[in-house]
């Protein structure tokens, strides 16, 4: 073995050893506090709203991808990112099962019709990648479809990229016994239950089958232009704040949102008499 050999192979055991190290860490962490969490949100909602107006000014368009397991927790991390931005510039793209005319056409077009228009950001609630995930592992898709995805998808993405649009990638990643806390919880609330469906059911017998798939897309489709980036999801509150920071970090951007307006007193609305209250069909006051 060469000198240049047996440094790589250290540097990859050096690697694990410090990955294996930060996950030890991570579970010594205590639960974040209510207020320590809400009040470093509020932080990174307020650097949210700035990018979201350098998007607007400079005409950017930024497409973002939430990718991982069920219940891994990316919906309630793009709820966050969303909760104090303008929905016509940031707006969500969560597609539905293709329709039979949908099935028939190029596999990325009906996700191309959603990316974004100058001065916008799109946060993709799931993306092309399903195809493989849950299309190869549950059969929806040949064997054929899904090579052809796993060499297409890098040549899609790299177009993207060249046209001009900012593409940043994020997998949430949660383990298994915290998987099925969340699956009995939302069982459990029926204000939750919605989330579950038969096939989140079906997935949980083939946990293995899923982390084979994404260690197959993360090998084909991991690239220089377009990595991606792993989201340790066990704990809520630390990686909704740890995604957000990080996709901050991702543009460059300047504080541009306007200045506080000067309101001027309120004048006297004149001889205006209002419409008698039994006119009108007011909601009944049950609260």
């Amino acid at each position: 073995m060469s000198k240049h050999d047996k440094k790589k192979k250290m540097g990859k055991a050096l690697k694990k050893q410090l990955e294996a190290h930060y996950e030890e860490v991570q579970d010594l962490l205590p639960p974040m506090p209510k207020k320590v969490y809400n009040k470093e949100l509020r932080k990174l909602q307020i650097e949210l709203v700035k990018l979201q107006e350098w998007i607007r000014r400079k005409g950017l368009k930024v497409v973002v991808l939430f990718e991982g397991r069920d219940a891994a927790g990316k919906g309630g991390t793009i709820k966050r990112i969303t909760q104090s931005l303008n929905p016509r510039i940031c707006r969500v793209a969560a597609l539905g099962t293709p329709t039979e005319k949908e099935k028939t056409q190029w596999y990325f077009q009906r996700y191309a019709a959603h990316l974004p228009n100058s001065g916008e950001m799109v946060l993709f609630d799931r993306s092309w990648y399903n195809r493989a995930g849950v299309e190869h592992v549950m059969g929806f898709c040949t064997q054929e479809q899904y090579e052809e995805f796993l060499q297409s998808c890098p040549e899609f993405e790299t177009m993207l990229i060249r046209s001009g649009i900012i593409l940043i990638k994020y997998w949430f990643s949660v383990s298994d016994a915290v998987q099925e806390e969340r699956f009995q919880a939302r069982n459990h609330d029926p204000a939750k239950r919605w989330k579950l469906s038969p096939m989140d059911l079906e997935s949980r017998e083939k946990w293995v089958e899923y982390s084979n798939a994404k260690d197959t897309m993360f090998a084909r489709t991991d690239t220089p232009l377009a990595p991606w980036y792993v989201v340790k999801a066990d704990d809520k509150k630390r990686a909704r704040l740890n995604c957000i920071h990080h996709l901050l970090s991702q543009l460059s951007y300047k504080d541009l949102t306007p200045k506080p307006l000067k309101l001027s007193n309120r004048t006297e609305q004149g001889a205006y008499v209002r419409p008698p209250m039994s006119s009108q069909h007011f909601i009944p006051d049950v609260y």
